[in-house]
């Protein structure tokens, strides 16, 4: 069977998961694979673009290098970018064929849609000098979680997936941080909130894990060389700390940074601008909500939206109400999970936003900076029916 049609038999969410199935499932394949240096990117918001960083620097370092990330927007083969491109359908299907040989039948039937493909990264990048595995929604128990690491890189932890990680930012700071491996070094972003901070240095010293901010990691030359390439990208400041740790993980992992001729970030949808007056972003929490706020802070933006219903899509409004002008709310077909519909409108009266149903791409030609935000899956709806208009 092939890959897509194997997919197809797996439900992307489930009510519960057997959390001891992917360890099994990996421990019964790892001695097939060539042992890899994993550098496991954990966190809320900005583990794509920091690992996508990443990636590109080791990279241009000569390095061969895997970069697994998820979710995606447009394709399967998004989750899966090795030496400088998303990985073709024949690799895939070649990875896939290998690994089914490899698993017995228990884990080809149960194993989830994200630990499927966690397993097949693994196959794919098993001969990569480096392999930066990004985590799913989680930390101790991610699929991902099972790998064993050179070292972790920590990004910005907030409030997301309570109903998975914990119900407040302690809760879901320990769920992350307990991703640590004993006797290892991890990595954390200056902008890390300083209860969390707290949290890790626990962690890390019940684990002996050497904490360091990624910041420390580069010189004062090197940071110049970044901070260079910072301005040439006009990046949003988010970003920018985004590629600051990742430059000091570059730098840990080859003992030097290298970024002369390095190329834009090859990772769509990260305020990412596609029309001279239209952007999109990926970001679906309050943490994303406060970076757009700070990138757009003095200007006033139409905002493109729409949220599931169990996200608390009036906290993220709340926060973007100083930018917003008015609200287009943008409906698509979410077959697996529900959108906020009446709810979100109300929410908007509360707040007093103006807001009205988006129509048709003409609205674009207006003279107003519009911002598509609220998760993958609207921004994949929004950019694909923007494809066919244009």
């Amino acid at each position: 069977m092939k890959l897509n049609d194997f997919l197809a038999t797996k439900p992307m969410f489930y009510k519960e998961i057997d959390y001891t199935r992917m360890p099994r499932a990996w421990a019964s394949i790892k001695d097939k694979l060539r042992p890899f240096k994993v550098m496991h990117i954990v966190g809320t918001n900005g583990k794509g673009s920091t690992g996508r960083f990443l990636a590109q620097i080791l990279s241009l370092s000569g390095k061969s290098v895997g970069h697994y990330t998820s979710p995606h927007i447009f394709s399967f083969n998004e989750r899966f970018w090795l030496n400088g491109e998303n990985v073709s359908d024949e690799k895939l299907n070649n990875a896939h064929e290998k690994l089914q040989e490899f698993l017995d039948d228990e884990f080809k039937i149960k194993t989830s849609y994200f630990e499927y493909a966690t397993l097949l990264s693994a196959v794919l990048f098993s001969e990569c000098d480096f392999f930066v595995c990004e985590t799913g929604m989680g930390g101790e128990y991610d699929a991902t979680n099972v790998f064993d690491k050179l070292f972790s890189i920590f990004t910005p932890i907030s409030i997301d997936h309570t109903d998975v990680l914990g119900k407040d930012l302690v809760e879901i700071s320990k769920t992350k941080f307990k991703s640590m491996q004993s006797d290892t070094l991890a990595l954390i972003s200056n902008e890390m909130n300083p209860e969390c901070i707290k949290i890790a240095l626990d962690i890390a010293t019940k684990r002996n894990v050497r904490l360091r901010f990624g910041s420390e990691k580069i010189s004062d030359e090197e940071r110049e060389e970044a901070i260079e390439y910072i301005k040439s990208q006009n990046m949003p400041e988010f970003l920018a700390n985004n590629f600051l740790l990742a430059c000091g993980a570059a730098r840990t992992a080859v003992g030097k940074l290298h970024i002369v001729g390095l190329k834009p970030l090859d990772l769509r949808a990260r305020c990412e601008k596609i029309a001279h007056n239209l952007y999109v972003d990926v970001g679906h929490n309050e943490a994303a909500a406060m970076a757009i706020l700070q990138n757009f802070k003095n200007q006033k933006i139409t905002l493109i939206f729409n949220s599931f219903a169990n996200k608390d899509y009036k906290k993220t409004l709340e926060i973007l109400k100083p930018i917003t002008k008015k609200v287009l709310i943008y409906d698509y077909d979410s077959i697996n999970r529900a959108l906020a519909k009446d709810g979100l409108k109300n929410a908007l009266n509360e707040l007093n936003i103006e807001h009205e149903s988006f129509k048709n791409f003409d609205v674009l030609n207006a003279d107003d900076i519009f911002l598509v935000f609220g998760s993958f899956y609207l921004v994949e709806a929004f950019l694909r029916a923007y494809k066919i208009a244009s």
